[in-house]
Order: C-alpha cells, then structure tokens, then sequence
C-alpha cells in the first residue's frame, strides 16, 4: 500500500509566484513496498507460515469483547470464522470481510467442512472439497484456512488454534442434542455476530440453474459437450439440439428483417430528398415575372368561372304615345292552360 506523507507547510506565507521546483521541496515521498504474501492465496493451518503465526501468538494474554471492541488489545486477535462456501459468491466474500473488520487488528481464519461432513448435514454439494478450500484461500479477506473443519467448535478446537472470537450470524443453529451450536460461545463472550447478504446463497444460486435447466443444457451442447457428459438421453439430446438450430434460425430471421427496415427507411428518405429537389427545380423553370403573370391570369379565368351570370333585368318598350298622352301597358303572361 502507498502512504504519502506531505511535511508540515512553512509558516511565513508564502508568494503565489513560487516555482514547482520550491513547492515540491516541501513534500517528503516515502513509498512502503507491498507484501508479498499480498500475492499468494491464504495458506492452510499446516503450512509453515501459518505454523509460525499461530506459535508466535501469546494465547496466555486473553482478550475480552470490550478491549477488542475498543481497539485495546495487546496482540494481533485472531477471529474464527467456518462454513461450506460451496459456489464461493458474494454473499460468501461479505460476510468474510465483516469478520476481517469487524474489531480493530484481525487475523482471520476460515473453516471449510469436507464432503463427507456435508453430505451428512446439509446434503451434496456443487462442488468438492478441494474447489472449496481453493475457492475461499483466494479470497483478499482471509489469512490461513483450516481444512476438515469441524461442524461444531469446541474447546479443544479453539485451544490448538488460539482462537480467540468466532465470527458467524446470529441465526441459531440447531443440532440433535442442542438449540443453538453456537451458543456457549456467546455464553463467553467469544461470539461475534455478522450479517448475511439477503437475496443471495448456494441455495438460490442452484434453485437457478435447476428453473433453466432446458437453457443450460442447450448452451453446453452447443459448446461441444456430449449427452453423456449433461447425463441426458439420446432423444433429449436431439430435441434440445434441434431447439438450438431454430433458436439460430430465428436470430437469423430477426436480422433480415432488421436490414430490410432499415433499407427501406433509407429508401424513404431518399425519396423525399430527390421530391424535394424535383420540385425546386421545376419551379426554378419560371422567371419570377413570368410566374406572376400566369398566377394573375389564371386567377381571373378562375375568377369568371367561379361567378355566376347575372340575371336577366325586364325591358321597357318605348312604345309611342298616344293621342292623349297615356302609355301602353305590358299585358301580363296568360297563365298555361293545362
């Protein structure tokens, strides 16, 4: 880990015209290289170096929860926690490094149970127990792993380890002969209490793959595994192979009529670029005067067509006078006979 110590500033007040040079005087790099063990997996409880942090460790001098709580211990405290971590995920990974942080100076150790111990208590696991050990030594958090870990901690079992915390949620764990295998630890005081990640375990993760078994399987196939291997039968393998191939055939339809859309959405386009231009360009045809005219005339052609005749007015005769003065008058239609 890098840690930069900057050297206390100068107290007279300084020009804002200093040079780089003059400023980077005042700051004192120190570089701490890093661990090697940074790099390498946690080793197991007999592995020499785990040998001699446990032999180095003065278990004489015990450490109560108030002095670790309050960061006052005297020595590294080396915390417990276990489990199956089959499917090692995050949930896994959080509540290990709860265990980690959890008091101030921790040095954790991990128990991962065997297979037979499993099997017994909880059922088979996906994976065994080699991939188990391997699966959590590789986690940042842990520092030694103790393999064939026992199902219940005694006291025997925290002596050799000079175990001084056991770190494990707060569920009560039942067994044939107790309600709660964690329980005298807490009786101790020895037992610190982590949270479980809701929405993530094995038992989720495996609830999965079992509701998309169908999808899984024709996955692997299609990666090259044989029936054997998914431990299917002759006339499953073919359904799901055939499923396959019209899984693909279907994306491939999809894709064609994807490009199709978008070949005619570029035609569209284009069309309507080239209809614009064809207008502009006819009308471009006529001079502005000439337009004018033609627009005037075929108003008033529009004009006359659109008015209708006006009506016809009565004519007066101008008939002579006669020998007194009075006028002849129009005698009226006869109406039609019928």
């Amino acid at each position: 880990m890098l840690d930069f110590q900057v050297a206390d500033a100068n107290p007279r007040v300084m020009s804002r015209k200093r040079t780089r040079s003059r400023s980077e005087d005042n700051i004192n790099t120190k570089v701490q290289p890093l661990n090697v063990s940074f790099f390498e997996p946690a080793p197991f409880s007999d592995d020499p170096v785990a040998v001699k942090a446990r032999e180095e460790c003065d278990y004489t001098q015990k450490i109560t929860y108030e002095m670790a709580v309050n960061g006052e211990a005297t020595r590294q405290i080396r915390v417990y926690a276990d489990g199956a971590y089959d499917l090692f995920h995050q949930g896994h990974a959080k509540q290990l490094k709860q265990a980690k942080t959890i008091v101030p100076n921790v040095y954790l150790i991990v128990g991962v149970c065997n297979d037979d111990l499993l099997h017994k208590m909880k059922g088979r696991t996906v994976l065994d127990e080699e991939e188990r050990y391997n699966s959590v030594r590789h986690c940042r958090y842990v520092d030694e792993i103790v393999t064939d870990a026992p199902w219940e901690v005694t006291d025997d079992f925290l002596e050799k380890h000079k175990i001084d915390f056991v770190a494990h949620d707060d569920i009560p764990y039942a067994s044939e002969d107790k309600d709660d295998i964690y329980g005298h630890l807490k009786a101790k005081g020895m037992f610190l209490a982590t949270q479980r990640t809701e929405g993530v375990s094995t038992s989720d993760i495996v609830a999965r793959i079992v509701r998309d078994y169908d999808v899984y399987v024709r996955r692997n196939l299609a990666r090259g595994y044989s029936a054997k291997e998914l431990n299917i039968s002759y006339l499953k393998e073919k359904k799901f192979r055939f499923q396959n191939k019209m899984q693909k055939l279907k994306d491939k339809s999809k894709q064609v009529i994807d490009s199709i859309g978008e070949r005619t959405d570029d035609l569209i386009n284009k069309w309507e670029e080239k209809s614009k231009e064809l207008v502009e360009n006819f009308m471009m045809l006529f001079e502005p005067v000439k337009l004018k005219n033609i627009w005037s005339e075929s108003k008033e052609k529009l004009k006359k067509a659109l008015t209708p005749p006006a009506s016809p007015t009565p004519s007066t005769s101008s008939s002579s006078s006669s020998d007194d003065g009075a006028e002849d008058l129009v005698e009226p239609p006869r109406k039609m006979r019928r």
